[in-house]
């Protein structure tokens, strides 16, 4: 996921973010209370992935791009920052829709099963367009600024009973589209 990370952040967007043996982009709020859903094919290589802050605790919105919100930033025990949100670059284009698909079903079920109302994000306007378009209840949090070259934005995703119905109107929820392996850490395949 780290490699994943470093490849799609470092080298594809040149994004000017630490990377750790010239190998792992891993930054600061890559901690023990960090969590992550990992989308691996059958023989457990990396296919997407996303990292999740609490938005109550240090995360990149709080931290890094307050501007971005008109009123109050989100700090809420039931809500997660979306960050890093990485599909694997070698896929195909075919694979990485479906890759991107399965994590957002991901995301809305982890969000359900957990507990979760919902999730932040902070996104560039054609991103944020896109994930505006997935069909679940997602809004700005203010008008957005230019930052580094990039026109961002801040999103608030509600997650309910209703999401998963929502996400298949807009043609993104797979049921069944992944399995959550047994282990202690939020990793999907």
């Amino acid at each position: 996921m780290f490699e994943a990370r470093k490849r799609v952040f470092v080298d594809l967007l040149k994004w000017d973010v630490p990377v750790l043996d010239d190998a792992y982009e891993i930054d600061q709020f890559d901690t023990p209370d960090a969590s992550y859903l990992v989308l691996t094919d059958g023989e457990g290589r990396h296919r997407a992935s996303a990292r999740l802050l609490r938005t109550d605790g240090a995360h990149i919105l709080g931290e890094l791009f307050p501007c971005l919100c008109d009123g109050p930033i989100p700090s809420r025990s039931d809500f997660r920052e979306i960050t890093r949100f990485c599909i694997e670059p070698t896929l195909s284009r075919f694979e990485r829709r479906s890759a991107r698909d399965q994590l957002v079903t991901a995301l809305a079920d982890h969000a359900l099963k957990t507990g979760l109302s919902g999730y932040t994000a902070v996104a560039n306007r054609a991103w944020s367009r896109q994930i505006e378009s997935f069909g679940w209840q997602c809004r700005t949090l203010g008008g957005g600024c230019r930052i580094d070259g990039e026109d961002l934005v801040a999103l608030q995703i509600d997650i309910d009973c209703d999401t998963p119905d929502d996400l298949a109107r807009g043609g993104i929820y797979r049921k069944g589209a992944y399995r959550v392996a047994e282990a202690a850490s939020e990793v999907v395949s």
